[in-house]
């Protein structure tokens, strides 16, 4: 089973700018869950709840794993706006879940780090390609066109203007 295989190359059919939104832990002591788990279990109920609301922002996410020890999610955002008001809003899951981590990182003593890198890029500044693959990344948030469509080169598909 999985997705679909797209045969030959494919690029995104991203228009626009694009927020790319980077954030994971670092199980720093396994021997600790009680200080990990929270953060590890709070995760999902977020991604599942910004997918379910089309109007949250959110346009897909990838979930992965990295050096030892390290579980992080790549999201894709319609805007930084959209992001940030996600991050804010009372009524959805990630503020309860952030004042949790933040009462529990105090105690935790160093046995989970956090991270988060957010990054606005602007339309013509970004550009991807897919071979034999499943929609992906950017591609997955966008949907994806033949290359050709796009330009064949890097180059082409990179196209920083002046406006």
């Amino acid at each position: 089973m999985g997705a679909e295989l797209l045969a030959g190359r494919m690029t995104a059919e991203a228009e626009g700018d694009v927020t790319v939104f980077l954030i994971g832990m670092r199980i720093n002591r396994f021997r600790a869950p009680r200080s990990w788990l929270p953060v590890f279990t709070s995760m999902p109920r977020m991604l599942r709840e910004l997918s379910q609301d089309k109007d949250s922002g959110m346009l897909a996410y990838q979930l992965l794993f990295g050096p030892p020890r390290v579980i992080y999610v790549v999201q894709y955002w319609s805007s930084h706006e959209k992001l940030l008001e996600y991050s804010v809003a009372q009524d959805k899951e990630h503020r309860p879940a952030w004042a949790a981590f933040n009462r529990r990182i105090r105690e935790g003593r160093g046995k989970v780090g956090f991270w988060h890198e957010t990054y606005v890029v602007p339309a013509g500044a970004y550009e991807s390609v897919y071979i034999n693959m499943p929609e992906f990344g950017l591609g997955q948030a966008t949907g994806v066109v033949p290359v050709g469509r796009r330009g064949d080169r890097a180059a082409d598909r990179l196209s920083l203007k002046s406006a």
